[in-house]
């Protein structure tokens, strides 16, 4: 039996200019994983990224606290979705009376993945969410395949992704995953881990989302959503 261990970025620079970069946070959540994976005895065999920078960043990091080394292999399969553009293309809805910043934000963005997802107006968006599952689905078939019996595959994606890949797992209609994908994608955490095993039963889903490396006594508080 294999294992694929889908890991969501570090922290990246929510509100900047440019957010595809790692916080100092997300750089310090990276290496806190990539030790805790170590202690676990965990060795990878295959490092997977997507192509984005706090992909790489966050690979950098893990590989650096765990202390392994070899090469990245890059995979655009495993990139994000462009929530810029499925904001832009959503306006803004008024901020409710004694609604906070962050809380009007949260409510435009699932607002707006909504009418993503309903596949009512893909002419708006340069990749549907169909075309965003399928290539997501497709990258994780594409590994699973790939995998010699009881390797370990560590992938440094974002929270859609992994959210998906955890909804096709869970769920037996696209409907039924598009309703999970949308409670799931919101409370992925940063550097949060999924794992996946593959073997006689198939490709399985066996946790989601754990974080507990960033729950460590007495440490600085690491737990971050965005």
């Amino acid at each position: 039996m294999s294992r694929i261990l889908l890991i969501r970025h570090g922290q990246a620079s929510f509100g900047a200019a440019d957010y595809d970069d790692l916080s100092p946070t997300g750089h310090e959540q990276s290496r806190v994983l990539g030790a805790a994976l170590a202690a676990r005895g965990v060795r990878a065999d295959v490092v997977v990224a997507g192509e984005m920078r706090r992909h790489h960043q966050t690979a950098v990091g893990v590989l650096e606290g765990a202390g392994w080394s070899g090469d990245v292999e890059v995979d655009a399969g495993w990139n994000e979705f462009d929530h810029l553009q499925v904001l832009a293309v959503h306006d803004r809805p008024s901020t409710a009376e004694g609604e906070s910043e962050k809380a009007g934000f949260q409510r435009w963005f699932e607002e707006a993945t909504r009418r993503w997802t309903s596949g009512e107006h893909d002419d708006a968006y340069d990749e549907s969410f169909g075309a965003f599952t399928a290539r997501v689905g497709t990258a994780l078939d594409r590994l699973a395949g790939a995998l010699p019996r009881s390797a370990t595959a560590v992938v440094l994606t974002s929270g859609g992704p992994v959210a998906w890949a955890a909804a096709a797992l869970l769920a037996d209609d696209v409907a039924a995953r598009t309703a999970l994908w949308l409670r799931l994608n919101p409370v992925s955490v940063n550097s949060g881990v999924s794992t996946v095993v593959c073997g006689a039963r198939g490709t399985t889903l066996v946790s989601f989302n754990a974080h507990d490396h960033l729950l460590v006594p007495g440490s600085p508080d690491l737990l971050t959503y965005r």
